[in-house]
């Protein structure tokens, strides 16, 4: 046995970690596995700072954030990725051992990890017959639940959240436990957002992040929005330099108008390809599932052929099928024009000899 293996905490010895799309990987040049914007935009730094700690949280990327979405800037706490707010709040709001989160799958594996990793519980309630929260079935197990993740547009089914299902689960677990909407594909169905309940529903929490629709993945950037007194309890758990300098400066230069509109044009032209997409597969026969995110999932009778085909074109694809209710499931990012007409071309072929 090695010395980590020794050493490690007894509950984290069969922990099985995320598979992100790069611990996966795959050999091909068109990668549609990871939900990622097909397109980079150029930035100027500033690097005569780079030699001092950066602001606890730039005030120009709060003050851009805030204004983007029409809060006041003690509603925003910037973050590295979404995910170190789904870490953070596990970390803040409950006690290893003691408390709960529940998680509606299928979903984004995080909610779990980072639970499991903080040594709290996880309460897994499957979506109903329409990819929704079943309330009835967190009702029944919503004891000792200190926090609610649900996902929206779902990633990987590509499903919104009913907005009566959240205000019935609001009022469930009123001064009980936080409900966290993740948001992170929210631009690609902007219409759809729960952040105008935010001051209405002081346990709200509404998930952010600058890598989808912005298109910037790399750059490890997030946000949580909630109310100034969940975001200062927060504040006082992550880490005294969250935001690098770098990190900063281009943040606020997409937060600017510029970037939003560039940000909004990306994001109709791919929500544009998807339909094209989804039309196309659907002529063939496929079982393509409607998605509001920027990814569709495809259903199949062999998804290891699917996966196959698509990587013989040189085609990365993502295989959810070991996913609870996602049997048979392929997801594919909706890519560049020409990567999604690489993309239907490969699953013409294989639909033609699957059939």
């Amino acid at each position: 046995m090695s010395l980590g293996e020794k050493l490690i905490r007894p509950s984290l010895k069969d922990l099985v970690p995320y598979e992100s799309a790069r611990r996966i990987g795959g050999n091909g040049d068109v990668w549609l596995n990871a939900n990622e914007n097909p397109y980079s935009s150029e930035f100027n730094l500033d690097c005569s700072r780079f030699n001092r700690y950066p602001e606890f949280q730039p005030a120009a990327v709060i003050d851009g954030y805030a204004e983007y979405t029409g809060l006041n800037a003690d509603q925003v706490l910037c973050t590295r990725g979404a995910d170190e707010g789904i870490e953070l709040l596990i970390r803040t709001f409950c006690d290893p051992g003691k408390d709960k989160v529940l998680i509606c799958p299928p979903t984004y594996g995080m909610y779990a990890i980072s639970a499991e990793t903080n040594a709290v519980e996880v309460v897994k309630v499957v979506v109903d017959e329409v990819f929704q929260p079943d309330v009835d079935a967190i009702k029944a197990q919503a004891d000792g639940v200190k926090l609610v993740f649900l996902c929206s547009p779902n990633n990987p089914t590509g499903h919104l959240l009913e907005r009566d299902r959240l205000l019935t689960l609001l009022d469930l677990f009123a001064d009980k436990a936080l409900v966290v909407v993740d948001e992170a594909y929210i631009e690609f169905a902007a219409d759809t957002s729960m952040q105008d309940l935010l001051n209405d529903y002081p346990h709200l929490v509404i998930l952010r992040t600058l890598s989808k629709a912005f298109g910037l993945a790399g750059l490890r950037c997030g946000f949580t929005l909630a109310s100034a007194d969940i975001i200062q309890q927060i504040s006082k758990v992550i880490a005294p330099y969250p935001v690098p300098e770098p990190v900063a400066q281009v943040a606020a230069q997409t937060l600017s108008t510029a970037g939003l509109e560039r940000m909004a044009s990306q994001v109709a032209e791919l929500n544009g390809y998807k339909q094209h997409f989804v039309e196309a597969l659907k002529a063939l026969g496929a079982d393509a599932w409607p998605s509001a995110g920027n990814f569709v999932m495809i259903k199949t009778q062999d998804p290891s052929a699917c996966m196959k085909a698509a990587m013989d074109a040189g085609i990365i694809l993502r295989d959810q099928s070991k996913q609870m209710k996602l049997d048979g499931c392929v997801r594919v990012t909706i890519g560049s024009q020409q990567e999604m007409e690489r993309t239907l071309a490969a699953l013409r072929v294989f639909l033609k000899e699957a059939a």
